[in-house]
Order: C-alpha cells, then structure tokens, then sequence
C-alpha cells in the first residue's frame, strides 16, 4: 500500500498541466529536470546552515556588537528562592493576585518582594540586545546573498523581466544547475530557521510567522517538484527585495542609531509595500492566475500565494501604523511592533522599542 500510496501522490494529473505526463520530465544526458528527491538534501542543508549560523555569530556578529557599542542593560540578580522557582518553571511567569499571596505565606515574604522576584526573573530570561544583534547580522547576511545571487542568476534571463515568456513550453523546461541549487539553499534555510524557532527570540506575531513559513516551505516544495522553478524563483525574489532592508534596521536600532536607523527603515517600508503589495499581487500573481492552467497543484499554489498575501497586508498595516506613530509624530516611542515576526521575517520589528 506504500507504493500505491506514492504513485497517487504522485499522479502526474495532480501535478502537471492536462495532457503532461512524468515521462515528459525524464532525464537525458544533456538535459535536466526537477527531481523531487533532489530537496532531500534540505535536511543536511538546514543543518548545515545552523552550523554555519552558530560560528557566524560567534566569530563575526560578537565581536562586531561589540566594537559598534551594543551593551546590554545590567539586569538585577534573582535571590534563588526554590518556592518561587517551582511556580516560575512549572505553572507560569506571571502569577495572579491570589497566587501571589499564597506564595507570600509560603515563603515567609511580602507580596511587594514576591512580585517584584517575578518581574526581574522575567527580565533575567528576556533574550538579551546582543543575541537579538547576533540574530538580525545573520539574517541580514543571509538575505543580502541570496536576493543579489538571486538577482545575478536572473537579470539576463528573458523570462524573468517578461513574465509571458515565463510559462513556454512548460512543463518541459529544463533546470539550470544554478537555479536548482538556489531553490535548495532557500529551502534550507526556512527549514533551519523553523527548526530554531524555540530557541530564537520569541516576537510578538509568532503566530504569523509559522503560517508564513510553513506556506512558503510548501510552495519551495510544490513548485519545484511541479517545475514552476521560473515563477518560484521570481516571487523568491520579490520576496527577498525588502528583507536585508529590515534587518539593517534591527542592527543599527540595537546600536542605537536613531536618525540612520529611522531612515533605513522607511527605506524598507517604501520597498516592502512596492515588492508585496504592487509587484507581486499585480504583476507575478496577476500572471500567475490570468495565463496559466488550472489544475490541482497550481490551485493549491494559489492558496498559499493568497495566505502570503494577507500577511504582506497585516505587516504592511503595522508598518504604516508604525511609521506615523513612532517615526512622524515622535510620539513615546511605543512597542508597536517589538520584536516582531521574523520574516516577512520580523517586519517592523523593534524599532518602536526602547527596552
């Protein structure tokens, strides 16, 4: 039944264009096309990645904190307390107004003391400034490379600025090595970073922000194994455009430079809102949905391209919101957006925060 299992997931009436078989897709000697199999290696790939991740930070994004002057705050030391420990690891880090008073009794000390136990024992587990630092220099590295590698592979190709050229002669385009190693690297590298999620800092759309990577790992997959390499490699880059952008905000706000930081960042609110909200819904989807034939996958594509765009609203909201808040009113500068989201990767992050 395994089999059988596989050869109807793989039935090629799921996967390509009516009147397309696998056989179409076959190998020959001076002619490759997407293997499925191929993104196997995103497994040793997104470990790969977290290695090189941890020496990055360790042995770059450290010491570079440290010479432009990240400092992170002197925080109080907690007298250990076993009772309070207990209720801390096991039932929650911020006690209501009746647990307060019973661990009061139990451990002989004023409700103030207790409370205030609880307050700096939440700041002393709060990532501090330097790991957020060393977090937002890796990302920023990554996306810098891959958006200019992305945009090297692609600006001579003639499909890429005339997206009608895009879809000729699909599904039997033959994939360039290069691209089918992009593919794998962004494959990668939302592999490792959902499989760092618990130990990375926590921002406020956490939510938001497994929906968005479980949506585009699923469209990495599905394209490539459908052989729409073209069109995913265009809407990767449209995606990447405003990344590096926002992360270049996040590094210089944990520096504390103000002015350039707030410059930087409207930078990135005027690229994000033209790549996702204007270049991707009206030129890529647009093409997307009005050219192409319909069938399983791209149907299911169509949804996931959907679940991104409502998040490119939400973060365009927030970004908006936070621009006229923070940024022209220079109203108290308030967390509208801390450490939030990561991709889409952690849009209007931070910069409100003053911790």
């Amino acid at each position: 039944t395994g089999m059988g299992l596989s050869e109807g997931f793989w039935h090629h009436e799921y996967w390509l264009p009516p009147g397309a078989t696998w056989e179409d897709m076959k190998d020959s000697a001076d002619v490759h096309y997407p293997q499925p199999q191929d993104l196997l290696l995103c497994i040793p790939g997104a470990l790969f990645l977290i290695i090189v991740r941890c020496i990055f930070e360790r042995t770059v994004a450290l010491p570079l904190g440290r010479r432009l002057g990240v400092n992170d705050k002197l925080r109080p030391k907690v007298q250990p307390n076993a009772t309070l420990e207990g209720f801390y690891v096991l039932l929650g880090r911020t006690p209501k107004e009746e647990d307060l008073i019973s661990l009061a009794k139990q451990s002989d000390l004023p409700v103030k003391k207790v409370e205030t136990w609880f307050r700096h024992r939440r700041a002393q587990d709060r990532p501090t400034v330097m790991k957020k630092f060393c977090e937002a220099s890796w990302r920023f590295t990554f996306y810098l490379t891959s958006f200019f590698s992305g945009l090297a592979l692609l600006y001579d190709k003639p499909w890429f600025w005339d997206h009608t050229v895009c879809w000729l002669r699909f599904p039997q385009q033959p994939l360039l090595p290069a691209l089918g190693w992009f593919y794998l690297l962004e494959l990668s590298f939302y592999c490792s970073l959902v499989a760092t999620l618990p130990f990375d800092v926590k921002r406020k759309d956490f939510k938001e922000q497994i929906i968005h990577h479980i949506a585009t790992i699923t469209l990495i997959f599905v394209s490539y194994c459908a052989n729409l390499v073209r069109f995913g490699m265009i809407v990767m880059l449209v995606h990447d455009a405003s990344d590096y952008i926002l992360e270049l905000a996040k590094m210089l706000h944990y520096m504390k430079w103000k002015r350039v930081c707030e410059a930087v960042f409207i930078v990135f609110a005027v690229v994000f809102i033209i790549s996702r909200l204007v270049i991707f819904p009206l030129i890529t989807y647009y093409y997307f949905v009005t050219k192409f034939q319909l069938f399983l996958i791209t149907c299911l594509i169509n949804t996931f391209l959907m679940i991104l765009q409502l998040l490119h609203a939400f973060w365009s909201y927030l970004i908006i919101q936070m621009i006229f808040s923070v940024i022209l009113h220079g109203a108290k500068r308030k967390d509208a957006r801390s450490d939030t989201e990561e991709s889409d990767r952690s849009e209007a992050e931070d910069l409100a925060k003053n911790e």
